[in-house]
């Protein structure tokens, strides 16, 4: 697209680190073990792709929904869909946009449900995938992808997500990527018990691509042709026209702020989700730590750290949460008008982010500032979705 030339479309490889962290944590939610089959969890990825109308995303698990085994009648839209899932439909419509608004009721009906019920190991790898498609929907926009996904030095659709190449040529970078990938892996277990889960996942697959063959033998001649990827995502969703609004300033509704010192992730969240969704509280731990820790010397010279809290604070106060010793002065003083837009299109409404906000925005930073920017943007856009989900649990939990 215009105002992003090939040399200025970089992806996460400028951060190595992260990407390693990032693919670990992405692989481990979509394709190791887990309370969901394979095939729900990419449902639920569409699910909350198309809440952000990001039909890049979706194509994306679209295709991998179909070779997991996944039901091509699902594909028709969400009231095509089992129960549970058009059930999870309400948390992912309010944790896309005003998360500050789930609540224990929102939790209870989804373990209460009379036809069909989610477990809560279920539910909060759900409402993880959901956090971190969401969260990513804003980086592929912000890094331009969504609107030009055929510009040079950007990868074709197929099997990959663009963000698992280095720096957007599949071609030149598949050794890194597979080095990548191996790291991610060997971190997540060590051989002998990858291995094991691997026979394991093929074993599934087979089985789940003879009960295909079998269904489909039974079905109309139409179910064996591959769905068309619709051109409107509502389909996978209700109430389409909900979206962000500021949230209540904090004299006009108290019940609004959500204050760091009362739940954080360090010390409510991470415990949590480890214990319910074992091991992914570290891996997700380790992607807030290690966006936040980058050292490279990049942005305002000697203020990078302080320039880095501006962001995620500014970030976590458009969803409604404060952090009592931080002077949000700060936020102003360090990001011009200009960036402060960038961040809060990409954060709050990614799909309306056009040409005129990358060219207002870009011209401020070189390519790997401008990934780091938009990892920030990704990473705080996750926790706090997360923050306000895992407090309703909790919530709930000790209700």
């Amino acid at each position: 697209m215009k105002g992003i030339s090939e040399k200025d479309r970089p992806q996460m490889a400028y951060h190595p680190q992260y990407l390693e962290s990032f693919l670990r944590t992405q692989h481990y939610i979509l394709h190791m073990d887990g309370p969901l089959p394979f095939h729900y969890r990419h449902f639920i990825a569409i699910m909350a792709a198309a809440r952000h109308q990001c039909h890049y995303l979706v194509s994306l698990h679209f295709s991998e929904f179909l070779r997991v085994g996944g039901d091509p009648a699902w594909l028709r839209g969400l009231d095509c869909a089992p129960q549970r899932l058009r059930d999870l439909d309400q948390i992912n419509k309010v944790l896309a946009h005003r998360p500050w608004l789930i609540a224990r009721e929102h939790i209870e009906s989804q373990l209460k449900s009379v036809e069909q019920c989610w477990n809560m190991a279920e539910l909060v790898q759900a409402v993880v995938l959901l956090a971190h498609c969401h969260a990513l929907t804003s980086f592929i926009f912000g890094m331009g992808v969504e609107q030009d996904p055929l510009a040079p030095g950007t990868p074709s659709l197929g099997s990959y997500c663009f963000c698992d190449t280095a720096n957007g040529n599949l071609a030149s970078n598949s050794e890194n990527l597979r080095a990548s990938r191996r790291r991610s892996l060997d971190s997540s277990c060590d051989s002998t018990c990858l291995r094991e889960r691997m026979q394991r996942l093929q074993e599934e697959k087979e089985r789940r691509g003879e009960r295909r063959i079998s269904s489909q033998s039974e079905h109309d001649e139409d179910l064996e042709v591959e769905p068309t990827r619709p051109s409107d995502l509502s389909c996978y969703m209700s109430d389409p026209e909900f979206g962000y609004q500021d949230v209540p300033r904090r004299d006009e509704d108290h019940s609004q702020v959500f204050r760091v010192q009362d739940y954080s992730w360090e010390v409510h969240g991470f415990s949590l989700v480890n214990r319910l969704y074992s091991d992914v509280g570290h891996l997700l731990d380790d992607r807030f730590r290690t966006v936040t820790s980058v050292q490279n010397g990049l942005l305002t010279k000697g203020q990078g750290s302080d320039f880095k809290r501006a962001i995620w604070n500014y970030i976590h106060y458009m969803f409604g949460i404060r952090y009592d010793d931080y002077d949000y002065s700060e936020v102003n003083r360090l990001l011009e008008r200009n960036l402060k837009v960038y961040i809060k299109t990409v954060t709050c409404y990614p799909e309306k982010t056009k040409t005129q906000i990358f060219q207002r925005y870009w011209s401020q930073f070189n390519p790997a500032e401008k990934v780091y920017v938009n990892l920030l943007i990704m990473e705080a856009k996750m926790q706090a979705e997360l923050l306000y989900a895992l407090r309703a649990i909790t919530q709930h939990m000790i209700s």
